[in-house]
């Protein structure tokens, strides 16, 4: 019995190479069935698309990366050499690092605490995630509070929405006066717009395929919902344009905003793209007047303040070294009584 996860991130791919592979990525289910797996599980964020998988034989990499590929299209070698693999207790300990915060864009940020319960959520209902990633997974997620609870990883720590806040606040200097849209209204685009408002920014429009939750998330901040075949008249208002949809192709392309971009007078609009696949076509940075940042672009700035938490660093290790030792040792027991052909009786993770 193997117990393995293959994936890549923000630490061995652009953004490029990880919207390929976010917008491709195969439910739980076809993709257990396709690899031969007895369980799987797919964790994909903005930042990760990582497949946790359990199996009697071994799975080759690149048979994981061909499930993930669109149907009928090869991965680049350039994509294939961005993808990590990690078996045994290396796998128990990228988990642990992952949901704690450690491996993350911003380190000891909380969001991918919630994406990992809901990618594990989502294997559990369909029956892909069985007792080995339940009990790994379910530890993963007391690990990440133990981690939060006994150190300052999260100290100060904040989301990549609050990154692009950091990242407008940095062009504009003072902009609680400046106004904002935000193209989506899910969950990237709520945490951004709370950044945004606890700044002081208070014209805050938000559109978004429902209008119903447009409503709701503009109530959250004071702002106004917009409908989403009227939000191209405000670009001629608007000085930040923040995108999050959950568009598998580009909302905002050349040809699109430059009809936009000439009613705005020769003032400049500034388009942050925190949206995987990206909403922005790559070449809008070359439009005169926009400046275009995506994901990638906020790197830069949550590096800074990695020298916060670095010395927090150590402790939460310790932590997770502690539990990777303690569920490779039930891993082990496990696998040699399935060998054996004993059943393995329900136990408290």
């Amino acid at each position: 019995m193997n117990l393995f996860c293959v994936g890549l991130s923000h630490h061995t791919a652009d953004v490029e190479t990880r919207e390929h592979f976010a917008g491709n990525a195969a439910i739980d289910q076809d993709l257990r069935e396709a690899l031969g797996c007895s369980e799987g599980l797919v964790l994909t964020t903005c930042n990760r698309v990582e497949v946790y998988a359990v199996s009697e034989n071994v799975v080759p990499t690149a048979r994981v990366v061909q499930c993930l590929c669109a149907h009928g299209v090869e991965a680049r070698e350039e994509e294939m050499d961005a993808f990590y693999r990690y078996e045994g207790w290396r796998c128990v300990q990228h988990l642990f690092r992952v949901v704690s915060g450690l491996d993350s864009m911003v380190i000891g940020e909380t969001e991918i605490f919630g994406q990992a319960k809901k990618a594990y959520d989502a294997a559990h209902s369909s029956g892909s995630a069985g007792r080995f990633l339940h009990r790994l997974f379910q530890r993963a997620f007391r690990v990440a509070k133990q981690v939060r609870t006994m150190t300052g990883i999260t100290r100060g720590s904040v989301s990549v929405g609050s990154v692009a806040v950091d990242l407008a606040e940095k062009i504009f200097g003072h902009f609680e006066a400046r106004k904002v849209l935000l193209l989506g209204a899910g969950e990237a685009s709520e945490r951004t717009a709370r950044a945004l408002f606890k700044r002081g920014v208070r014209d805050i429009r938000v559109t978004n395929r429902s209008w119903e939750r447009a409503q709701a998330l503009a109530a959250l901040i004071s702002g106004s919902a917009v409908r989403l075949h009227e939000w191209e008249r405000h670009f001629r208002e608007v000085d930040i344009v923040i995108c999050s949809t959950a568009s598998q192709k580009p909302v905002l392309t050349r040809a699109r905003l430059a009809p936009l971009i000439r009613d705005r007078l020769d003032r400049p609009l500034f388009i942050i793209d925190i949206a995987v696949p990206r909403d922005v076509a790559p070449d809008v940075h070359e439009m005169e007047g926009v400046f275009l940042y995506d994901i990638d672009s906020l790197q830069s700035i949550a590096e800074q303040s990695l020298a916060l938490r670095r010395e927090q660093m150590t402790s939460a290790e310790s932590i997770i070294d502690e539990h990777v030792n303690d569920f490779s040792g039930w891993f082990t027991a496990a696998r040699a009584r399935l060998i054996e052909g004993t059943s393995l009786r329900p136990s408290k993770s």
